[in-house]
């Protein structure tokens, strides 16, 4: 199966992609595992990329757009893969077409995780993130024994400033703004299958493998 995997920041993308990709036997892909592979190896891309990365620009989609290229390419993703973090946006999607076209293949599936924006809030807005030992805890999912203190090692807790309130929110309109086009754009491919992203996650990949069973 080749699939894509899309929902907020907040909505545990990396966490299922994991699951269902062990799950469906394909490469969990990720285009920050891509970023940091090209860079890490120096490959032409990766140099070029760094540019921009240093600079404090965007890297441009050319460039993103021939890592995944590339990527897909290899010989773990010829029987199928699942994409996290790309496409993000139609130019985009139309251009993973072109690329699994001359691959000789298609996409199968786009599979969402819905998830509130208040749900995402009280999800990111809780994290603490230890200054010792970098640990995150929850303050209602994972709260440490003693408030403000990790317990791995002792050292304060603090809020990340792209934890706080205001710039999750920010996130979710950049997020809609730039993603609800592709989310309409493969609905109406019929390619898009939505499920409820709250709760445990075992609960939340039992419905994704659910849902992925009438495209497999």
């Amino acid at each position: 199966m080749r699939l894509v995997l899309v929902g907020p920041p907040g909505a545990g993308k990396g966490t299922q992609a994991q699951y269902v990709a062990v799950h469906l036997s394909v490469p969990q892909i990720s285009t920050g595992d891509i970023f940091r592979a090209n860079v890490g190896q120096g490959t032409p891309l990766g140099l070029e990329a760094k540019k921009y990365m240093n600079a404090g620009d965007l890297v441009p989609d050319e460039i993103t757009i021939n890592m995944v290229r590339n990527r897909l390419a290899e010989d773990d993703a010829a029987k199928g893969f699942l994409l996290d973090g790309f496409p993000r946006t139609v130019p985009q999607a139309l251009e993973l077409d072109n690329i699994l076209a001359d691959l000789g293949t298609r996409l199968d599936v786009v599979l969402e995780l819905v998830v509130d924006d208040d749900e995402v809030v009280r999800r990111l807005s809780g994290r603490r993130t230890c200054r010792g030992c970098k640990r995150i805890w929850h303050v209602d999912f994972d709260p440490p024994t003693v408030n403000g203190i990790c317990d791995a090692c002792g050292g304060e807790l603090f809020q990340r400033d792209d934890d706080n309130a205001a710039t999750i929110q920010n996130r979710l309109s950049v997020y809609a703004a730039s993603t609800a086009p592709l989310v309409a754009f493969y609905a109406e491919r019929g390619m898009l299958v939505g499920i409820d992203a709250t709760g445990p996650v075992d609960d939340i990949t039992e419905r994704a493998i659910d849902a992925l069973r009438r495209f497999g």
